[in-house]
């Protein structure tokens, strides 16, 4: 089977692309061609710099009503007969947020979800769960911005990677 690469970001929180943002998520996925974003863009224009791809976005709480209108909360995609859940989460809560994930989807082979700002990529039982925590270094402490890189050939591999300085 072919591998199949995805580029995952959330919590852009951008009324529309910046300079800074186009050329960040060119480093990020420049030879990646399907993006998942799991919601909190703020504005549906954040999407035009990912013309040319197959995207795939939810909204989130942040989201103004172009991105709702636009959006569904949840997404089911499935790629090479692996079934993936795109979500922001919010409606699931903070704390406890996984759990909820995993019980309302324990049939899903990967639940991709943001909202909580908090990188992660790890499995819980058979589910590979990925948060790519917040693409813009919006931390507290100046932490950097994240993404996931999500690959899929017979199994599914995740990793978190820092978005680079451009």
């Amino acid at each position: 089977m072919a591998l199949t690469r995805i580029g995952i970001l959330s919590d852009t929180h951008l009324d529309r692309p910046s300079e800074r943002f186009t050329k960040e998520v060119e480093a990020c996925f420049s030879d990646i061609s399907i993006i998942f974003h799991a919601g909190d863009l703020t504005a549906a224009a954040v999407f035009d710099v990912f013309r040319g791809r197959e995207l795939h976005g939810v909204h989130g709480n942040m989201c103004d009503k172009s991105a709702r209108d636009r959006l569904p909360s949840l997404r089911e995609i499935t790629i090479n007969g692996f079934k993936i859940i795109l979500t922001h989460g919010h409606h699931f809560g903070c704390h406890g947020l996984e759990d909820r994930l995993f019980s309302q989807f324990a049939e899903a082979d990967c639940i991709v979800y943001g909202h909580t700002h908090q990188a992660v990529c790890h499995r819980v039982g058979h589910i590979l769960l990925i948060n790519p925590g917040s693409f813009r270094s919006t931390g507290r402490f100046g932490t950097p911005g994240t993404y996931a890189i999500l690959e899929i050939d017979d199994r599914l591999h995740g990793r978190i990677m820092p978005v680079p300085e451009v």
